[in-house]
């Protein structure tokens, strides 16, 4: 048998990087990146799961793509050991918990333990706790979280009483819900049931290195900093954004003021003049959210990571998506540095204040070091 021609279709196709990663995944015989990607071997032909119990191939003989489908337009078939052109195992144990945990969400009952819920899918806790938060980017806990929030948000945005939708979304306690809602909303429930009316929010618009920066911040912490040209603009965009706060101009920043030392920061970094600006954050995120958003900040300044990479460092390689969309949703540049993260390949596309600034960000940082 010939295997020269898998070999002369591959450059048609569009391959997953090989990094130290994937490979690991394939020698461990890792099952949490089933249904991330599939490994073929050029030898044989033949494309696997990374989990496959055959024998490991030498790593000049592996190529890693995305999907079957990719492998197969490649002219590599499927092993008949692991079948990975199937439904795997683990994502249908996995779709199985969700859909557990959203009935127990909709019913407001207990949420059910992780051994629990391993004994219903026939999986052990370690290897369902790994696969769930692979593919969803977050524990079965944290699922429960974020969809027990988005209820409570939903009976609060259709009049419920703040008791009520405590316990219409299976909170056990006002004080539970109070802390969530804290880091879900950005604000207290009552507040958010009343559109945000109740927070007040200061700004300051000065122009610097790229422009014109608003800062803007509550009385925990940032809620806003961005860029732009107009600085009229910048402030609709802030009252669009928080509609039924307060919002009114700092006037004369100094003293003790911490949205003065905010500013100072914001300016200072973006003209070249001191380091990325560290200050906290009083914005509303979901758990995955934050974990991209921690993730962005051990980035070194001048460094970038690809969408995937940040993924993959979360142990949700197939999350890059998730990510892009974390980072879409920072309301907070420069702060949380989303300007690091890049496409494959490195294209700096996706910034919400454009790319020539993100291209002048990265300079700067990369001069400065």
């Amino acid at each position: 048998m010939s295997h020269a021609a898998p070999m002369a279709l591959l450059p048609t196709t569009t391959r997953v990087p090989d990094t130290d990663a994937e490979w690991r995944a394939v020698e461990a015989r890792d099952a949490s990146w089933d249904g991330h990607l599939v490994y073929a071997v050029v030898t044989t032909g033949v494309y696997c799961r990374p989990s496959c119990p055959s024998r490991r191939p030498r790593r000049e003989n592996v190529r890693f793509f995305a999907a079957p489908a990719d492998a197969e337009r490649a002219g590599f078939r499927a092993c008949r050991r692991c079948h990975p052109n199937g439904v795997t195992n683990a994502e249908a144990c996995v779709a199985a918990v969700r859909d557990l945990l959203d009935a127990h969400v909709a019913s407001g009952g207990e949420r059910p333990t992780l051994d629990r819920l391993a004994e219903a899918v026939g999986m052990s806790p370690f290897h369902l706790q790994r696969s769930f938060k692979a593919r969803l980017g977050v524990s079965p806990a944290e699922y429960v979280r974020v969809r027990r929030a988005e209820r409570f948000k939903a009976e609060l945005r259709g009049g419920e009483t703040v008791s009520r939708a405590t316990y219409g979304a299976g909170y056990g306690s006002s004080s539970r819900a109070y802390a969530d809602a804290s880091a879900q909303l950005g604000m207290t429930p009552a507040s958010y049931r009343r559109g945000g009316r109740g927070m007040t929010i200061r700004f300051a618009v000065v122009p610097c290195a790229l422009g014109t920066v608003l800062v803007a911040g509550t009385e925990r912490g940032l809620c806003a900093v961005s860029l732009g040209d107009d600085g009229a603009a910048l402030e609709r965009e802030l009252r669009a954004e928080y509609p039924a706060a307060t919002i009114e101009p700092a006037g004369p920043l100094g003293g003790g003021d911490p949205l003065a030392a905010w500013v100072d920061a914001v300016v200072a970094y973006l003209d070249a003049r001191g380091a990325p600006p560290a200050a906290p954050v009083d914005v509303p995120a979901t758990p995955f959210q934050r974990r991209v958003w921690d993730a962005l900040r051990t980035i070194p300044a001048g460094e970038t990571r690809s969408y995937g990479e940040v993924a993959a460092a979360l142990g949700a390689p197939r999350a890059a998506r998730a990510v892009a969309a974390a980072c879409a949703s920072n309301r907070v540049a420069l702060v949380i540095p989303c300007h690091r993260v890049v496409r494959e390949g490195g294209a700096l596309a996706g910034y919400r204040w454009g790319t020539e600034r993100k291209q002048r960000l990265l300079d700067a940082e990369r001069a400065a070091r």
